[in-house]
């Protein structure tokens, strides 16, 4: 798929200064509220985004010794900051950015089957209260909130109420009150999903324990060491009397990630692991996690971004749209994680469901959302850091990969490198290291060929869908009615305290000429409309606008 003449055009410009501002500008939404049920939420490994700062790049006696794409890599918060200050998000038309937890992260790497693996992920804590020196600092994380902010941007922050990281001979296990090593989770029911350990040397929390539990002498020795250890005691004995909660190892837990709301003003969490714990621990933590989102909102009134409240998206591993709000566990056992702190459902379907038409795909999401889902959403996604079955694994559809994300309804979670047709698959990389290579900056710079695109062109067709639905929260939170099969042409309407919205959008449209696009029932004749991909106004006749320019696609709101 070719784009235009105009956006070719447009496209000689990328990355000089002068365009990256008025993109920036061209970004900003169009006075329509912001709502998670429209949000595109772009997803990164903060290790493997964009070096800010090389002098971080070895924390902790770190080398440059891991296997094939499981070492670190230099991405750190100070670069993410930089490409938010580049206009790089809004100009995609991002919203909301979600990382993979910045918490400190075991020492030492593993040495299991596949080589050296670090903790560059995120997901293998040794401090739920810091954050890793290979990322950043604690002033760095700060700066990245505030300026995301600054720059309409929310923050959703990974957390891990599942698990501890791996036990190395730096890195001791957790003591026996805190934490399980076994049995290994076999996934047959409810039991052998949640008290049980994920794999082999990944001790699991013991979150249905209410019995008290002592600081874990290693954490305790090291706090000592960063001169804060009485600092941290009085904060948690302050934390337990306010709450009333038992010393347990789940209430420890909600406490330091709740302090990441409280400390910086993160806007949301994306839980991790979520079936494996019971499923009340996300209500606790929501609970607490929203007072200390308030308590930030009075503290800096000049910093937050509106007055939504505390918002929480939930992995759920082989969660589908069609379940609903019922999950099956096994054993007969159904859960509705929306009823347990939850506001959003990650759906895993989306990579396979987006290999049906447009129609299909459109109104049964439709449907689903404004039926069995009502109140609630799903963050849709084709790709991830741990799905080894991606929609489109070798980029080689990438427009159509766009089209079906960003225009779908419900949220969207564009995986880094989506964007850019960032390969999936990387020779010499085993698993899920393959999805996680270093973000393919030098080639959106060079416009690299990717089969038969130029990256460039890929990322800037996703721009123009990505600003479109961050303009229009009737593209992501409107209900779906098609108008027209040939050209393929749908309409949106939302409509939520007070505030309404309605779009257009044809699809797959000739290459060689404009075509008539039906805009009947959503406009009238008379109205001025502006296509978001051409950059064209027209005027509304006899139930049909027509732009002048051929371009593959046509977002059609009012002017």
């Amino acid at each position: 798929m070719k784009l235009p003449v105009l956006a070719c055009a447009m496209l000689l410009a990328f990355g000089a200064a002068s365009s990256v501002a008025a993109q920036t500008a061209r970004a900003q939404p169009a006075g329509k509220p912001f709502v998670w049920e429209n949000a595109t939420v772009y997803f990164l490994l903060t290790d493997r985004f964009n070096n800010g700062d090389k002098s971080n790049d070895h924390a902790y006696g770190r080398k440059d010794d891991g296997a094939k794409l499981r070492g670190f890599m230099g991405g750190d918060l100070a670069g993410i900051t930089a490409k938010i200050r580049e206009g790089y998000f809004k100009d995609l038309g991002v919203n909301a950015i979600w990382l993979t937890p910045p918490v400190e992260q075991i020492h030492a790497p593993t040495d299991e089957g596949t080589g050296k693996t670090y903790g560059f992920h995120g997901y293998w804590a040794k401090d739920f209260t810091a954050v890793d020196a290979n990322l950043g600092s604690e002033k760095d994380f700060r700066t990245f909130v505030d300026t995301a902010h600054v720059n309409g941007i929310r923050v959703i922050l990974d957390v891990v109420m599942n698990h501890t990281g791996p036990v190395t001979q730096a890195d001791p296990v957790w003591p026996a009150d805190w934490v399980r090593t076994k049995p290994k989770c076999t996934y047959k029911d409810a039991p052998t999903t949640i008290d049980c350990t994920l794999v082999d040397n990944l001790p699991d929390f013991l979150t249905n324990s209410n019995a008290d539990v002592a600081l874990p002498p290693a954490l305790v020795a090291k706090w000592k060491k960063e001169g804060r250890y009485e600092r941290e005691v009085k904060e948690l004995d302050a934390f337990f009397k306010r709450t009333g909660y038992p010393r347990a190892p789940r209430f420890y837990l909600v406490k330091w990630h709740a302090d990441w709301v409280r400390k910086y003003g993160v806007d949301g969490f994306r839980a991790d692991t979520v079936k494996h714990t019971e499923p009340g621990v996300w209500k606790e933590l929501k609970q607490e996690a929203s007072l200390a989102y308030e308590d930030w909102k009075r503290a800096n009134p000049a910093r937050k971004l509106g007055d939504l409240p505390f918002f929480m998206t939930s992995e759920v591993y082989g969660y589908a749209i069609n379940h609903g709000r019922s999950f099956d566990m096994g054993g007969g056992v159904k859960v509705d994680y929306l009823a347990n702190g939850f506001d959003s459902m990650i759906n895993f379907s989306m990579k396979t469901d987006a290999a049906q038409g447009y129609e299909k795909l459109f109104s049964d999401y439709s449907n689903a959302l404004h039926g069995p889902m009502k109140g609630y959403s799903v963050l849709n996604y084709i790709s991830s850091h741990d799905d080894g079955s991606p929609f489109d694994p070798l980029r080689q559809r990438p427009f159509e990969s766009a089209n079906k994300l960003m225009l779908a309804p419900g949220s969207a979670q564009i995986y880094y490198g989506d964007e850019t047709a960032r390969l999936l698959k990387v020779e010499g990389a085993e698993g899920d290291a393959s999805l996680r290579s270093f973000m393919n900056w030098d080639e959106l710079a060079a416009n690299a060929q990717r089969g038969s695109n130029r990256v460039a062109e890929v990322r800037e067709h996703w721009a123009r869908l990505g600003r479109f639905r961050s303009a229009h929260p009737a593209v992501g939170a409107g209900r779906h009615q098609m108008i027209a099969s040939s050209p393929y042409t749908f309409k949106r309407t939302w409509q939520q305290d007070g505030a309404s919205d309605r779009v257009v959008v044809a699809l797959d449209l000739p290459a060689d000429k404009a075509l008539p696009i039906s805009v009947a029932g959503v406009f009238n004749d008379g109205q001025t409309v502006r296509d978001w991909y051409s950059g064209k106004s027209a005027v509304v006749s006899g139930g049909k606008v027509q732009f002048g320019t051929a371009a593959p696609v046509a977002l059609i709101a009012l002017d």
